[in-house]
């Protein structure tokens, strides 16, 4: 009987022992599983911080790319800002000498003249109406101020000194003129 006893002792502590093999084995499954999922949530964190940081350059070069081409067309616009600006110094000794030339050489000056007129047209380039309009500071430059006959006047642009000129509408040189305030 004793042999019994022992045998179910044995037998017992041998079913504690694999009860605790198989707790221990399972608290070690769980403990990978926790540690798999623990290195799923590190994964999806980097790919989802690789993801948003890849999407962010991808947005930021399209803008430069964006900007650099703007950029360019606006350079291939007013790239001859500077040759016009030279022309226009000449338009204006033009629009000085015309009323001042004899009538037999008049028609040869106003000829070069409408040439010069037809090729900033081309161009891109119109002249600014300034004389009965509002000042406006974004496209005149006034020379001085005189007081206002009437009240109708006021603010208004009265005389223009020089002409004032667009290209591609972008002001390129603005009208000098005088406002009645």
């Amino acid at each position: 009987m004793k042999d019994t006893n022992r045998n179910e002792e044995f037998e017992s502590q041998e079913n504690d022992l694999n009860i605790e093999n198989v707790t221990n084995d399972q608290i070690n499954d769980v403990n990978e599983n926790e540690d798999s999922a623990n290195l799923a949530d590190d994964l999806e964190k980097k790919f989802a911080d690789l993801n948003d940081s890849y999407l962010r350059l991808h947005a930021e070069f399209d803008n430069y790319r964006r900007r650099t081409m703007k950029e360019k067309a606006d350079l291939l616009k007013t790239g001859n800002e500077k040759a016009i600006l030279g022309v226009l110094s000449i338009v204006d000794d033009f629009e000085r000498a015309l009323p001042n030339i004899p009538e037999d050489a008049k028609e040869g000056v106003e000829l070069i003249y409408s040439k010069f007129q037809n090729f900033l047209a081309q161009n891109g380039v119109k002249e600014i109406d300034s004389l009965g309009e509002i000042f406006d500071t974004d496209k005149h430059e006034a020379i001085t101020t005189i007081p206002a006959q009437s009240e109708d006047q006021k603010d208004k642009i009265i005389d223009c000194i020089q002409k004032g000129y667009t290209l591609n509408d972008k002001v390129i040189r603005f009208p000098k003129v005088i406002v009645a305030k």
